[in-house]
């Protein structure tokens, strides 16, 4: 048992956005619930700096994604990845904490097990094993002691797998369920001017300048074929600061203007507010789902990971066709994101009577049943297991 005199030390390590995010509301998740002090350290973005935990770097150099991605920053990601471990040797943490990106948090929580074998290794929110490389999951049992998963089906998988003890802590995104819902479009339409009769589309390509490249011509044919099946639509599309020049300049060759919106309060009512969405697979298809939104979902990968698609495991790569075990929603990767495929399901959404719209708006209300906790965020039950383990 720790010494409750003296403060607890938790170095936490965050790879991008995503994983700052949840250590925003983790830091003070673990305050609330602690029964003393906290002191914590790391790696992380603004948001776990806002919350007392100041980056050893910024997190811009480590936040890559996609093999040659890494490959290109490999030397700045390795000497990141020791000076985290270095500072974490440092402060001789009474647990280490990774947050997400494991091709940067796990070669560091190997290291730190290396050199402290006894310090707790907590990773919050689990690789996927249950897409790409199962084999990780047992390999994680020699470096990491929990897992917190955000997924309802992730400890049954990492149980199969032979991979660490795991528990379900719930998605970020439970916690706003009822905010998702609640979101009032109609201001937005109004500042829009949105035409009254013609369909709404909310289109997502990405937040990440890859994903953009590859999807915007594929997704204006498709709104193209669209508009010439049934006519015109109004087309919205939220951005963020980072690939808008991008969207802006995809947009150029599409048979329309969408409205560019920013900000989460717009996002959502443009959810609500839409008809049906055309979405690039990654967290925003479970915000669509939890929305009530029908949607298809298209992606497009680097050539080289598309070869090795043969060893993905799992029956989908759209989030809430896992959690609902089955391919409720639409997916077309690589070659079949085309236009072609993706206005033929487009069209099938966008009739107000038509059997695939129903059957997605129906398992959007089950998916928000799986994912629900019984009581409490994600953020508390997360930090009760870390607090515990790191008491034990």
């Amino acid at each position: 048992m720790n010494d409750p005199k003296e403060p607890l030390r938790l170095f936490l390590v965050a790879g991008e956005h995503s994983g700052d995010q949840i250590g925003g509301k983790l830091i003070p998740a673990l305050r609330r619930l602690a029964e003393r002090k906290i002191e914590f350290a790391g790696v992380g973005g603004e948001t776990m700096a806002a919350q007392g935990c100041a980056s050893l770097f910024p997190l811009s150099d480590i936040a890559v994604m996609g093999p040659l991605a890494i490959l290109a920053r490999l030397r700045t990601i390795v000497k990141r990845v020791h000076q985290s471990v270095d500072a974490a040797a440092e402060m001789k943490p009474d647990a280490l904490v990774i947050l997400d990106s494991p091709e940067f948090t796990h070669p560091v929580a190997r290291r730190v097990r290396r050199r402290f074998p006894g310090i707790p290794v907590i990773n919050y929110v689990s690789p996927s094993v249950w897409v790409w490389r199962p084999g990780r999951a047992r390999k994680m049992r020699g470096y990491i002691d929990h897992v917190l998963a955000i997924l309802p089906f992730e400890p049954e998988v990492h149980r199969k797998l032979g991979g660490p003890d795991c528990s379900y802590v719930g998605h970020p995104l439970i916690e706003r369920l009822d905010w998702i819902k609640s979101r009032n479009p109609a201001a937005l339409a109004r500042s829009l001017a949105i035409t009254p009769g013609h369909p709404v589309v909310a289109v997502l390509p990405g937040s990440r300048s890859n994903e953009v490249k590859r999807v915007m011509g594929a997704y204006g044919g498709a709104l193209k074929r669209v508009i010439g099946a049934i006519g015109p639509l109004n087309v919205i599309i939220p951005v963020v600061p980072s690939v808008e020049k991008l969207i802006r300049e995809g947009m150029a060759t599409w048979p329309l203007t969408p409205h560019l919106i920013s900000g989460e309060e717009k996002k959502f009512q443009a959810f609500q507010l839409a008809d049906a969405a055309l979405a690039t697979s990654g967290t925003v298809t479970l915000e669509l789902a939890l929305s009530g939104t029908p949607m298809v979902v298209g992606y497009r990968t680097e050539p080289i990971v598309a070869m090795f698609r043969w060893m993905m495991r799992a029956h989908s790569i759209v989030l809430p066709n896992l959690i609902l075990e089955e391919n409720v929603f639409p997916e077309f990767f690589q070659e079949a994101c085309s236009p072609e495929n993706l206005s033929h399901a487009l069209l099938e959404l966008l009739d107000k009577d038509g059997a695939q719209r129903k059957r997605q708006i129906k398992a959007s209300h089950t998916l928000a049943s799986r994912m629900k906790l019984a009581s409490g965020t994600p953020s508390d039950h997360a930090a009760e297991i870390i607090l515990s383990l790191t008491e034990r």
